[in-house]
């Protein structure tokens, strides 16, 4: 799977369990800050997610691939 089939799962699975609107998730706004807001609690759920679409633990993993969808999408393709 290429990083722009991987950051479209992620938009989908971030805007249907965190109800954040689908058009606020570009791959570069800022995940947890001014641009869509999310906190520590939303990380979780975006960990999960992640493991549940890909099955890439990301338990531990430092908060640089937290940042965008953009920066989620590289440690999938990565780490997949």
């Amino acid at each position: 799977m290429n990083k722009q089939e991987t950051a479209a799962k992620i938009k989908a699975m971030i805007s249907e369990n965190l109800r954040i609107p689908a058009e606020m998730l570009t791959d570069d706004a800022a995940l947890f800050g001014d641009d869509i807001g999310l906190d520590s609690v939303d990380s979780l759920e975006i960990i999960a997610g992640i493991d549940d679409l890909f099955g890439v633990n990301m338990t531990g993993v430092g908060k640089e691939h937290f940042q965008t969808v953009s920066s989620l999408a590289d440690y999938v393709v990565a780490n997949a």
